[in-house]
């Protein structure tokens, strides 16, 4: 199944809707979308976001291979996290609460309860959170981020993101970042291209595109 949108016509619709975001937009240029054509598997997924959580990129990832190496493949499947105790999984370097986690995820895909990757375009962004949120250790940003980087869906605005609200203050001017409750309410203003703004407010909160001048402010005796 396909998967993803027409960024063309989403940075169109948004740079019309939102003069501000759109002049950051072109500053900032296009985006390739590299994920939305990559092949994945739910459970795979989740278990990586699990393992990933409060770490490190550099010591999540010595992690997954080491969990990788003791289950004996390269896609973490129910049934390849099956192989392996939970003594073996600690030695790996995972948390308790992440074991706890990884054995709910384990038992749900075992029984059915975790959609494929195949099935996901079934279901609609509030069916995938409720029914992935009911894994232990997986929260709606978990589910969010899924839902922008897997499957592209075009409607999502994770406002509980840090990352996202600090974009959306500085394209707004505001001092301190907008509460969860404000960012939605600015977003419906973006909607349905919710998921091309959040991805220019994560690079807009990284500092790409600023404008030169703010870049380097000259100083009074340049």
């Amino acid at each position: 199944m396909p998967r993803g949108f027409d960024l063309d016509a989403a940075t169109e619709a948004l740079a019309r809707r939102d003069r501000a975001l759109g002049r950051w937009m072109r500053r900032i240029g296009p985006l390739d979308m590299d994920g939305w054509r990559q092949p994945f598997e739910t459970v795979d997924a989740l278990a990586r976001a699990i393992l990933y959580q409060q770490l490190s990129g550099k010591a999540a990832a010595t992690i997954v291979g080491r969990v990788e190496a003791a289950v004996g493949a390269s896609r973490l499947t129910g049934q390849a996290l099956a192989r392996v105790d939970d003594p073996t999984l600690r030695a790996c370097g995972v948390s308790g609460n992440k074991v706890l986690a990884l054995r709910d995820l384990c038992r749900r895909d075992l029984e059915g309860d975790i959609p494929s990757a195949r099935r996901l375009p079934g279901f609609d962004d509030a069916e995938l959170i409720e029914r992935l949120t009911a894994v232990r250790g997986i929260g709606r940003w978990t589910v969010e981020m899924l839902l922008i980087f897997r499957l592209g869906r075009p409607d999502v605005l994770p406002v509980d993101d840090l990352g996202v609200r600090k974009g959306a203050a500085r394209l707004d001017g505001l001092d301190p970042a907008p509460t969860p409750k404000q960012l939605l309410e600015r977003g419906e203003a973006w909607a349905p291209y919710r998921t091309l703004a959040s991805l220019y407010l994560w690079r807009i909160a990284d500092g790409e595109g600023v404008p030169e001048p703010a870049k380097r402010p000259r100083r009074s005796q340049e």
